[in-house]
């Protein structure tokens, strides 16, 4: 689909990457896939993976068109909400989804998102693994009582209006977003909750679609204990200072 006058899109979609060659390409092929007819453009915001994930969506630009399939790199790895800075500076769409790269965020649900903002005026749709049509798939029980457990701790302490705390997978009108980066501190898993408690702090319109998280396909998951920790810390601050 052509660009509007100007050259801007609907839709930015920002994804970024860190060594997810084995993805990149199925993620691309299936966003544009599920949106035949919609105005967009995507965004990948890679830093500096070593296992060739660029070279692949040079590949995948030959394909579709450098002004639909974006590649804006760093030459490392700098955190998450910086790489969504990184990436809006490039985007020319009114609206931002968020979305991870390594097929646990599935495309087929964006019509979905993109449907619920226009019938809703939301300023915010987050996907939702914990209501009625929404789940995950592919994780063991401990890893489920643990996403489970963390979610709970943090709709009592927090009361965020939203029901999954830390999915990343979400539709933001891009003032919105840029307004909530700006005021977010966190880092890793708990920037996505940060995201959220603010948005429902600043009176944020938030709406919300059932998915099903799938674990990823190929390579290795990023999470750890480190980042579990840093998810408590995260909460404690965040009751501290929202």
């Amino acid at each position: 689909m052509e660009a509007t006058a100007g050259g801007k899109r609907e839709y930015s979609i920002i994804v970024p990457t860190y060594n997810e060659r084995l993805n990149i390409a199925l993620i691309v092929y299936l966003i544009f896939k599920h949106l035949p007819d919609v105005n967009f453009e995507i965004i990948i915001v890679d830093d500096g993976s070593p296992d060739g994930t660029q070279d692949i969506v040079k590949q995948l630009q030959q394909v579709y068109g450098e002004d639909r399939v974006m590649l804006r790199a760093r030459p490392r790895k700098l955190g998450l909400g910086t790489a969504y800075l990184h990436g809006l500076k490039h985007a020319s769409g009114e609206f931002v989804v968020i979305m991870d790269a390594d097929l646990s965020h599935h495309p087929k649900y964006l019509p979905s998102f993109i449907r619920k903002q226009k019938e809703t005026g939301a300023d915010v749709v987050t996907g939702t693994r914990y209501v009625k049509n929404g789940g995950v798939h592919g994780w063991n029980l401990m890893r489920k009582l643990t996403s489970r457990g963390a979610n709970v701790l943090a709709q009592t302490l927090l009361q965020p209006g939203a029901s999954d705390l830390t999915g990343s997978f979400r539709l933001y009108k891009r003032d919105v977003l840029e307004d909530l980066i700006s005021s977010c501190v966190s880092k890793g898993y708990v920037f996505q909750m940060e995201m959220i408690v603010r948005a429902t702090r600043k009176g944020c319109h938030i709406e919300e679609v059932p998915i099903t998280f799938v674990d990823r396909v190929f390579g290795t998951s990023k999470l750890g204990g480190s980042e579990i920790v840093g998810y408590l810390k995260g909460l404690v601050y965040l009751l501290l200072t929202t």
